[in-house]
């Protein structure tokens, strides 16, 4: 328990200042960025299987059609999470991706409920409402929905219950999941070089450098992610990702300047709010748990 605690701060640590390290290239296309930031994961996730020996697992690690099946549609919603992530962090939208991974735990709670059985306490229900009038709120004020925070949490939570459903070592996993969309990358970062239109050589040399450690960046939290994700409830996975939108919000409000209006503080009162909430039930949860089984012990010892 308390490893796979470690692993999802982690994880959840370094997605919070991913808005930092995207900004660098905001000359970039979107589409560009996701291309080299696919490519360089699958490099940098090959290159450590071989590091660690398990490269000559790869194949045999995947025997059935329903794995096949998850991992291609894991690579696909995490690849369609990134490029929304990086289009929002250039076009000043970082207010709007915290926003999304505050309601992204609420909603792998609910998945949780739906899809794998998990049971909560009328405290985390209420927090769900909580969460889910702060969103109202914001979508009344300014007329339109925060497509970009909920399309954010939606992909993430899915990819989350995905990672969950998967039987599969956690590096191995994440290996396939790059390997399955490395070759459109790669397809793409080469028409765009034929064409002419691609922008990554007027970076100045260490952005580039940067780039290519986009890998790294990119492969560590998710492998981190993962191996949460197989020890600890959904539920508790989603909690702990309460720390990186905390981190990105700080980071619009402080470095990006973005403006944090009345609106904003009333709906992510109401999410904070929620916050509390669930925290409180999960506490109270785990206390009475934790009380009840030295009773249970003691009933099987007299039986």
């Amino acid at each position: 328990m308390k490893q796979g605690v470690l692993y999802a701060v982690a994880a959840y640590l370094m997605w919070g200042t991913l808005p930092l390290y995207w900004k660098v290239f905001e000359k970039m296309g979107a589409w560009e960025i996701l291309a080299h930031r696919i490519f360089w994961s699958a490099v940098f996730v090959v290159v450590l299987l071989y590091v660690t020996k398990k490269l000559k697992e790869l194949k045999r690690a995947v025997t059935d059609k329903k794995t096949w099946v998850l991992l291609f549609l894991s690579s696909l919603i995490i690849s369609g999470n990134w490029f929304i992530f990086i289009w929002a962090v250039n076009n000043g939208h970082v207010l709007e991706t915290s926003l999304g991974y505050y309601m992204n735990p609420l909603i792998s709670v609910l998945f949780g409920v739906l899809f794998l059985r998990e049971r909560l306490r009328a405290g985390q229900w209420i927090a769900i409402a909580l969460a889910g009038i702060g969103v109202a709120v914001m979508t009344i004020n300014y007329g339109k929905m925060p497509w970009v925070a909920i399309m954010l949490a939606l992909t993430f939570a899915l990819y989350g219950l995905a990672k969950k459903t998967v039987r599969l070592d956690s590096m191995l996993s994440l290996a396939w999941e790059t390997l399955f969309v490395a070759p459109i990358a790669l397809a793409y970062l080469f028409t765009l070089q034929v064409n002419g239109q691609e922008t990554v050589f007027s970076l100045e040399g260490w952005q580039i450098i940067l780039l290519t450690l986009a890998g790294v960046a990119t492969a560590l939290p998710l492998y981190w992610f993962a191996q949460a994700a197989k020890i600890l409830p959904l539920s508790t996975v989603g909690f702990i990702q309460y720390l990186s939108p905390t981190i990105s919000l700080f980071i619009a409000v402080f470095l990006f300047h973005e403006p944090f209006t009345k609106t904003h503080w009333l709906s992510f009162g109401f999410i904070w709010s929620a916050l509390i909430v669930f925290t409180l039930s999960s506490l109270r949860s785990r206390s009475q748990s934790v009380s009840a089984s030295p009773n249970l012990a003691l009933k099987k010892r007299a039986q």
